[in-house]
């Protein structure tokens, strides 16, 4: 018997992209910091599931770091919604529940 996976592979014409301001934790280095827009790639293997882009990942002053979605997770406040700059809850409520839809709960961390 085999696992039927929650959440299937995404292509381009599913893909929901994370929001500018979101703030998430790179899984491998565990850095913080928030989606600063989208870069299209003309080169490299890694991308969004869009085939084209990465994320600018803004980890301080004038640090962008280039990454895919599968490198990030999304982080939440004690309320469990997600943390973004500048948005009130009932717009991270509403981005919160899209997004969920979207990612498996192990793509979702507390903020320390």
């Amino acid at each position: 018997m085999t696992a039927v996976p929650t959440h299937p592979a995404r292509t381009e014409k599913t893909w929901i992209r994370i929001p500018n301001g979101t703030m998430v934790r790179h899984r491998q280095e565990g850095h913080d910091g928030f989606i600063d827009g989208l870069t299209e790639c003309v080169s490299g293997p890694d991308r969004n599931p869009d085939g084209k882009t990465q994320y600018r990942l803004n980890v301080g002053s004038q640090t962008r770091q280039l990454v895919t979605e599968h490198d990030l997770s999304i982080l939440l406040d004690g309320n469990n919604l997600i943390i973004m700059a500048r948005q009130k809850e009932p717009y991270r409520r509403s981005v919160t529940a899209h997004l969920r839809s979207a990612f498996a709960d192990d793509r979702f961390v507390k903020s320390t």
